[in-house]
């Protein structure tokens, strides 16, 4: 960090800070404001920049938050005048890594500087590792380090050479589609078509037009002969998100394509050959569906040669930590925020949260955190209350609007049951004594609120 951006409206202050840390063999140049600072910054690439809150034109407020919507990575140290100090706060809430109280010792500058060196390679170093843990925990585009998703890798490296279909099972935002995308990266057919379509997301009148075209005239509104996504996907892959939601008449064509790898455009009078992977996926129990006459029996056995099933978060908390840090490095990237680490506390939090959204669920989380984020640290303040209140049972109850004392009482007991059982460690009649029922009731409520006591 020897390139240092000094930034201030007095050509004083700007000289003298420029010849002392010249002198302390750094690379410095100077601007009178924030706008033409941005100017030096694209010309000088500071890895420090020393900037004044109120300047003319542009003061250090509006500099920051530029350097922040571009992306730009320099360690930000403002300075401010006696009466300013709220200004350099809000600075730094806003990314900045310190500030300076004007009037300040050359001594003083030398030492923040210092800092945010040490600061700064402390957190290269952790980046170091964490790109090092993310390398052996990564596959195509997904990011684990639990046994149960790599037993999934392995698999889709030894059939994504072969044409087998393949069935992906799982709740939604776990990740089926990046499952799907993998067996197609890992296959030879990569340099074609990846196409992907949720079968529940587009009516049932235009499923059939959108899967395999139409020909010009064969409804009100086609103008034009159209492609289907099949020969879209000729020679690549066609994923099918959603079967379970497919219509019981496209079912029956889906099946022929199977059979005999052939389409046909609605209005059409001949057929098209094509050669297409077919992948699904689904959140539904399938053969509840084809026992209830909702899917047909032929066509679960024909895309179910090859089952995939990707487990929910909550069943795999190993993978959470990593899929944090993970989305942090990506987000700092992608929104151009400067968030460098999260604390225990909202760590631990995003570790015990059930995660009924899964993968997604956490990604949309962790960016939503580090958009509010006051500071470069991530803290539990910044975290959705839902987040908060899966840890209070008895609190997200009430939070919810139930209005059942019943209810609300049962829940109650069987919290206090646990944190008794939790304090005895697992002695029943303490465990009764504390909570002032009889040894005989607490027996009775254990079996009731199916209790067990090695999760207590």
């Amino acid at each position: 960090m020897k390139r240092v951006l000094v930034v201030d409206d007095e050509e004083n202050l700007r000289l003298v800070l420029r010849t002392f840390l010249k002198r302390q063999g750094y690379e410095v140049e100077v601007a009178d404001n924030g706008a033409s600072a941005l100017l030096k910054v694209e010309t000088f690439g500071p890895d420090v920049i020393l900037t004044d809150v109120r300047m003319p034109q542009m003061g250090g407020l509006d500099l920051l938050a530029t350097l922040k919507a571009k992306g730009n990575r320099a360690t930000v140290i403002v300075m401010s005048a006696y009466g300013n100090v709220e200004l350099a706060l809000e600075a730094m809430k806003a990314g900045a890594y310190d500030y300076l109280q004007k009037p300040f010792k050359n001594e003083e500058v030398l030492l923040t500087l210092k800092k945010a060196e040490e600061r700064e390679s402390l957190r290269r170093e952790n980046h170091a590792l964490r790109q090092e843990v993310m390398k052996d925990n990564a596959f195509e585009s997904m990011i684990a380090k639990g046994d149960a998703m790599k037993a999934i890798w392995r698999t889709i490296t030894k059939v994504a050479e072969f044409k087998t279909t393949a069935l992906i099972t799982g709740e939604s935002g776990v990740g089926k589609e990046l499952v799907a995308r993998a067996l197609h990266q890992r296959s030879t057919r990569s340099s074609k078509a990846f196409v992907a379509v949720n079968c529940g997301a587009i009516p049932e009148a235009l499923l059939e037009s959108e899967l395999f075209g139409h020909k010009r005239g064969a409804f009100t509104d086609a103008q034009a002969d159209r492609i289907g996504l099949f020969e879209q996907a000729d020679g690549g892959l066609l994923f099918l998100d959603e079967i379970g939601e497919l219509p019981l008449t496209l079912q029956v064509k889906l099946l022929r394509v199977l059979q005999d790898g052939t389409i046909r455009r609605v209005g059409d009078n001949r057929d098209l050959t094509v050669d297409v992977r077919i992948v699904t996926a689904t959140h539904r129990d399938l053969n509840a569906e084809v026992k209830a006459g909702r899917f047909r029996e032929d066509l679960f056995y024909r895309i179910n040669v090859l089952h995939l099933h990707v487990p929910p978060l909550r069943e795999r908390r190993e993978d959470v930590t990593l899929l944090i840090d993970y989305f942090i490095d990506r987000n700092n990237g992608r929104l151009g925020t400067r968030i460098r680490a999260i604390t225990p506390e909202a760590r631990k939090l995003l570790m015990e949260y059930a995660w009924p959204g899964n993968v997604r669920e956490l990604e949309n989380v962790i960016e939503r955190a580090m958009v509010l984020a006051e500071s470069d640290t991530l803290t539990a303040t910044d975290l959705p209350d839902r987040v908060h209140l899966a840890q209070d049972p008895v609190r997200a109850q009430l939070a919810s609007g139930e209005l059942s004392i019943k209810k609300t009482a049962r829940l109650i007991e069987e919290v206090l049951i646990r944190r008794a059982l939790v304090q005895t460690k697992g002695n029943r009649t303490r465990a009764a004594a504390l909570l002032e029922i009889s040894h005989r009731a607490l027996l009775y409520k254990i079996k009731d609120y199916a209790i067990d006591q090695g999760s207590t």
